[in-house]
């Protein structure tokens, strides 16, 4: 269906649609290109939508003249030249080519695919691959960096940099209780792997690499990886906002954390910083009631599983860490590297469709034990599945992927609340809500909380009687906000 979908005819309508939506914004856009003419520049578009998501190019529109067609436009002979330009490029590209009436004149409109990551990058051949590569950014064409050329590179073989050993550290910085209830599964399942011993075991199951812990092992079953790789952490941050920069009552940060240890105890550190800073409602349903946490543990855990097991690895890579930003209304969760192999955002989570940038790490991940049960990554091809599942029976929607050259990100949308939700009591969250800022008006703990305005003011009256909470201003000042008190003197939930 994917293909017979690229393989569609644009219409004329579609044109007059799209013309009619460029001309609104005065420019081009991320996923089409105006030209008046075929150029030489045209190779650097054609090389950043084949790069890229693919995109669409109209030849014979004048943007300086608000996308009206060019007088005399010879369209045939623009398609001969644009057919040359495409063989200008490595590979050559192949774009669905259509001529199309528009206001009188006829347009050429080249549809441009997205090529496989195996071909890619797609670059002007007498400038080279490192200086004739592009991506599409905004409504313009920039060089890919070397950095996400390599990564382009990478697709055409198995990256192995998992598998690199640490030669600062010894087997005594892995954890020994880990290593050895590994190597006790490895021997129930994999018998033959010890047939030569424990020596020859160490170096087959890539535990051991020149006598050294390979990045692997060190990650997985490390006692503290940080300390040869100080970066390779996940960082957490709590915003006040919906943006990074906005500031409220002096601060833009309200919690920070960065989270170290093995991938199991980041990952564990994850889940209880997120769950840490944010709401648990209740949903009753008959007799029985079940919570419904802001963001799912289990969601949370997947997430994070992935970046940290599919994230980028190489050199240039491991002065960055995975990144947590929470914001009032949604949980990010990056990681370096985007989507590796035949993995594309649209056939993510699909039945069969998976690649393993780090085969090393997660197949010790599959075998090595999480905190409180479980093992840390099942590598079935399940966990967008796990993840959505969580995020339905949580009443929310499913995440939103991002994906770039040099990065990957999940986004979960803060679940709102249920009419038939209840959070214990209105002064519980009020109160949650007013400890994790210095201060806060009426209006903002109604935004945040979702209670109506009349629930969060007889709370607020409520926690002042018990003494936890106090005005920053005269009883009747437009300008009132509410503060947890130093002193307070009770604090009964």
């Amino acid at each position: 269906m994917k293909l017979a979908a690229e393989r569609e005819a644009m219409s004329p309508k579609s044109i007059d649609e799209i013309v009619s939506g460029l001309r609104i914004i005065g420019t081009d856009k991320q996923s089409v290109e105006v030209k008046s003419g075929v150029g030489k520049d045209i190779l650097e578009t054609l090389s950043a939508f084949s790069n890229g998501s693919g995109g669409l190019i109209i030849v014979g529109l004048s943007e300086k003249d608000g996308f009206q067609p060019v007088p005399h436009f010879e369209v045939k002979r623009a398609q001969d030249q644009l057919e040359t330009r495409c063989d200008q490029l490595s590979p050559p590209v192949r774009p669905i080519i259509d001529l199309l009436p528009f206001e009188g004149s006829t347009v050429l409109v080249a549809k441009v695919p997205e090529l496989a990551s195996i071909d890619k990058p797609c670059y002007v051949t007498v400038k080279g691959q490192y200086n004739g590569s592009y991506i599409r950014t905004g409504d313009g064409d920039v060089h890919l960096s070397k950095y996400e050329i390599d990564r382009l590179l990478e697709e055409k073989t198995q990256p192995r940099w998992d598998e690199q050993p640490v030669v600062e550290s010894t087997i005594d910085d892995l954890d020994s209780e880990q290593l050895e209830r590994y190597l006790d599964l490895q021997r129930e399942r994999r018998p033959k792997t010890f047939s030569g011993g424990n020596d020859a075991a160490l170096k087959r199951l890539r535990i051991l690499r020149e006598n050294h812990p390979t990045l692997a092992s060190l990650l997985v079953l490390g006692e503290y990886p940080q300390e040869f790789y100080p970066r390779l952490t996940a960082s957490f941050a709590l915003f006040p906002g919906t943006r990074k920069g906005e500031i409220t009552e002096g601060q833009r940060l309200l919690d920070s954390r960065t989270l170290t240890g093995s991938i199991p105890e980041i990952v564990n550190a994850a889940i209880k910083a997120v769950s840490a800073n944010m709401r648990t409602g209740a949903l009753i349903e008959g007799a029985f009631r079940r919570d419904l946490p802001d963001y799912p543990p289990v969601a949370v855990r997947e997430a994070v599983v992935n970046a940290l097991m599919h994230r980028d690895y190489s050199p240039t890579s491991l002065g960055s860490p995975v990144h947590i930003n929470m914001f009032v209304d949604r949980l990010e969760i990056s990681n370096p590297g985007g989507l590796y192999g035949g993995v594309t955002l649209r056939s993510l989570g699909e039945p069969g469709v998976s690649s393993t940038r780090n085969q090393r790490i997660a197949t010790l991940l599959e075998d090595v034990s999480f905190p409180g049960g479980g093992v840390v990554a099942e590598n079935r091809g399940t966990g967008i599945d796990t993840m959505n599942k969580a995020l339905t029976d949580a009443l929310m929607p499913p995440p939103h992927y991002s994906n770039r050259l040099d990065s990957f990100t999940v986004t979960f949308y803060r679940r709102r609340v249920a009419p038939q939700e209840e959070y214990g009591t209105a002064r519980d969250l009020v109160l949650a809500r007013l400890e994790t800022a210095i201060s806060a008006s009426t209006t903002e703990i109604v935004a945040q909380t979702k209670l109506s305005r009349s629930a969060v003011q007889q709370a607020i009256n409520s926690l002042i009687k018990e003494g936890l909470a106090e005005r920053t201003e005269p009883a009747r000042s437009p300008k009132q906000r509410y503060r947890i008190r130093s002193d307070r003197t009770s604090h009964s939930t």
